[in-house]
């Protein structure tokens, strides 16, 4: 063995072995936070509207039901839409003072948009599905946890090019690297698994924790490529009201109709109400073909007293590295490829567990601390044979009544057809 590959092996091995099941806990809660909206309505079945209709209440009443619940919050409040027709509008308060002094934990107000009902009040990291984020973004370590975790996104990217470094094969062997053999025992069957889910997890867990440590040190990136102040796309610099303070500020619903004004076909996403008296409302809008859902990088500032635009930021208008920095917090989440890529995601984040059993089974079995047994696949078989002809025969089923149904479809569209046009002739 080559010097070279025994440094690399020692890298590798050390990675795993020191952090390993750190990344392991980082991946699985990511796995989760992907998730967090939808695991936090099932376990608060209260969070969604059962029987959504019509249309949604004024803003503006719905943010006088969330003063009227917390009338001595008196900062800007952040209103945040629902993704579906069943969600509630979150009204976000970043710095309550029952969580002073935490890294991060802002009071999260549940509204019904239909009736304006204040259905719950909860603090980040108080929740399951918010603890299990903060455990993903600095493992309830506090701000040494949240640098933690963007080091950890570095050991990452090395521990991934190690494993591909120490997997290839060679051109010439490359197909036999691909097989996974399950006749020769548990190790090597462990080792297979270990490789081949390595490789094709590879792209993207180097993308994540790219992007993972990018989040926890987002001023380096910036920086680097002037784009500063990006956020996750609903941040930007602070602008003031330079309108004379009235008896009559510009109400909510009024801020977002004169936000609308340049983007007459965006989709609302998130309000910020103006801090103090010279501040702004600061509308985040959603255009089409923009990577992130939850964070859009259109912002349009509206002054509460003159109802003027302040300020805009167009997307279309981005330098190269400011349109690169918005790819990355919903290249992170995977909602950048839609529902495929979450699902995707989710996936790839249970990859660091089965990467790490699998290794620590190899290594324990070279090291004589465990010995190796066969795997008997023979009473799984027929099991899986019957499993196999079920999915084939269903599937075969859904062909043929697709087939019959679109030809149905067919033939019903051209007896309209006909029976419009001699309709019209008569």
């Amino acid at each position: 063995m080559s010097f070279a590959r025994t440094v690399w092996i020692r890298i590798h091995l050390c990675l795993a072995l020191s952090v390993g099941f750190l990344f392991v806990l980082i991946g699985l809660s990511g796995s989760l936070s992907v998730y967090r909206e939808e695991l936090d309505e099932l376990l608060n079945p209260a969070l969604t509207v059962d029987d959504p209709k019509g249309e949604y209440l004024p803003l503006d009443r719905i943010m006088a039901a969330v003063q009227e619940a917390h009338p001595h919050r008196t900062r800007a409040w952040v209103l945040e839409m629902p993704t579906s027709p069943r969600g509630m509008i979150t009204a976000w308060y970043e710095k309550p003072f029952e969580t002073a002094g935490e890294l991060y934990a802002p009071l999260m107000v549940s509204v019904n948009p239909y009736t304006a009902e204040v259905v719950a009040s909860r603090f980040w990291g108080r929740t399951a599905a918010t603890w299990i984020c903060d455990l993903h973004t600095q493992l309830h370590l506090g701000l040494f946890g949240w640098n933690s975790v963007g080091i950890l996104g570095l050991l990452l990217i090395v521990s991934t090019i190690t494993g591909l470094y120490l997997w290839w094969p060679g051109f010439s062997r490359l197909r036999q690297s691909l097989a996974i053999r399950h006749n020769a025992g548990l190790a090597r069957f462990a080792f297979d698994l270990h490789r081949m889910l390595g490789l094709f997890s590879a792209g993207i867990l180097l993308l994540l924790a790219f992007t993972g440590f990018h989040l926890a040190y987002p001023k380096l990136l910036e920086t680097i490529l002037g784009a500063s102040d990006m956020g996750h796309g609903d941040g930007g610099p602070e602008i003031l009201s330079t309108g004379a303070p009235n008896g009559r500020p510009v109400s909510l619903s009024e801020a977002v109709l004169l936000a609308r004004g340049p983007f007459p076909s965006a989709e609302l996403r998130r309000i910020t109400t103006p801090d103090g008296e010279n501040g702004t409302y600061r509308i985040n809008l959603r255009r089409p073909g923009e990577p992130s859902i939850r964070h859009p990088s259109t912002l349009v500032w509206v002054d509460r007293w003159s109802g003027q635009i302040r300020e805009i930021r167009n997307p279309n208008q981005f330098t190269d590295g400011q349109a690169f920095i918005t790819w990355i917090w919903p290249s992170h989440t995977g909602e950048a490829f839609g529902p495929i890529g979450r699902f995707a995601w989710f996936c790839v984040g249970l990859m660091p567990a089965v990467l790490y059993v699998t290794g620590l089974l190899h290594w324990l079995h070279r090291r004589g601390s465990i010995q190796d047994r066969e795997i008997n696949l023979a009473p799984l078989r027929p099991k899986l044979k019957r499993t196999w002809n079920t999915l084939l025969y269903n599937s075969l089923n859904l062909i043929r009544f697709t087939r019959r149904f679109a030809s149905w479809a067919i033939e019903w569209m051209f007896r309209i057809v006909r029976w419009g046009k001699q309709r019209y002739l008569d």
